[in-house]
């Protein structure tokens, strides 16, 4: 099976692909080469995850539209060549304005006669962005972790929720990726992160609380500032914490934490369901379409995380801690969180993957 995988720009849009082309090739041996842009975030960790990555120029559909045409013009071009000569049998989108070019590629390829392949778009967040907007006419199936109730997706909407990597779901012992990170055994551990890139407003407010003495004595922080901030963070950390620029393996910093500050981006709220690990949400207020307040209000919903809005975090952080640490309101979120651990996204993925690549052989 050869397998096309478009999209890129965040973690969140590159690491449920990574998921799904990890389990394809292993259990179908399946050969995988990734669609993204040159100088995106997909150029470093594509290659680190042992996949070949092919680029395309392409800009967002928001921005000056006699550059979005011209760029994106060049992508479908570009695009319609790679396709040509890597045959693949599904092409699956996973977001990113890089899956613009790649999808109307696909799908004008198709109209041609020149290929059969079906078309996926995973859909992560409550809702959808321009770009899944405008493509969800030219694909033939879009997975996705919320119900929905846009019309324009729904005929094609199947939920299987959004894949997360394997080790996500098979945490190592708490034990071994405490030791790992020098932290205490005997304290509970605050994982903080921004998400791939970090975040300045959750740094800063990590180091505020720690350096005001607002953390209780029994909790310590692990922080990922994000290769970015990490030069501001100063390479260093105040007493209480351990702070790292960049974490490769995020399912050790899970199997330490006892409770998450991070940002609502879907492919982040799939993984602290799969690992069943409670949080504290911090929405990206500069998101699409507000789509990560969204997400975290509807996560919120499970009693698994409570959300802080990111204008209010660092005056209200030590308060949400110092409540969230009461260990009546711990262990009710904790246990909220463990109950959300069910149905594997991957599998469910797979299974739509077999579905669609059995279709185009029976045509």
């Amino acid at each position: 099976m050869n397998v096309v995988f478009a999209g890129g720009g965040t973690g969140g849009h590159l690491y449920p692909a990574i998921a799904i082309a990890d389990a394809l090739r292993e259990s179908d041996g399946a050969n995988v080469t990734f669609v993204g842009v040159a100088d995106r975030l997909e150029a470093t960790i594509v290659p680190a995850a042992g996949y070949r990555l092919e680029t395309v120029p392409s800009r967002p559909l928001g921005s000056s539209l006699a550059r979005v045409v011209a760029v994106n013009a060049a992508g479908v071009a570009r695009s319609w060549g790679l396709l040509s000569g890597l045959r693949p049998d599904l092409v699956i989108a996973t977001g990113g304005y890089v899956c613009f070019p790649v999808v109307t590629a696909a799908r004008m390829r198709r109209s041609a006669g020149a290929t059969r392949a079906p078309i996926a778009l995973l859909e992560l967040n409550v809702k959808p962005g321009l770009t899944n907007r405008t493509l969800a006419p030219l694909v033939d199936e879009i997975w996705g972790a919320f119900p929905v109730d846009d019309p324009r997706l729904a005929r094609k909407y199947v939920q299987t929720g959004v894949p997360v990597r394997a080790a996500i779901r098979t945490l190592p012992p708490r034990a071994q990726a405490v030791a790992r990170f020098g932290l205490d055994p005997a304290r509970k551990t605050l994982l903080a992160m921004g998400g791939s890139q970090g975040a300045r407003s959750i740094n800063a407010a990590v180091r505020s609380l720690l350096e005001q003495g607002g953390l209780s004595p029994q909790w310590q922080v692990l922080l990922v500032t994000g290769a970015s901030e990490w030069e501001r963070w100063g390479r260093g950390a105040p007493a209480g914490a351990v702070a790292l620029p960049y974490i490769d393996d995020v399912a050790a910093a899970y199997a330490a934490a006892d409770l998450v500050l991070a940002r609502a981006g879907a492919s982040t709220l799939a993984e602290l369901t799969a690992a069943g690990k409670p949080a504290i949400l911090v929405p990206y207020p500069f998101a699409a379409g507000d789509h990560q307040t969204e997400n975290a209000c509807r996560f919120a919903e499970s009693g698994a995380a409570v959300v802080v809005s990111d204008a209010d975090l660092a005056a209200s952080l030590a308060s949400v801690v110092r409540d969230v640490a009461v260990p009546s309101q711990f262990e009710r979120l904790d246990a909220a969180a463990k109950r959300m651990r069910g149905a594997d996204a991957l599998a469910a993925v797979l299974a739509r993957v077999h579905r669609l690549t059995q279709r185009k052989t029976e045509r």
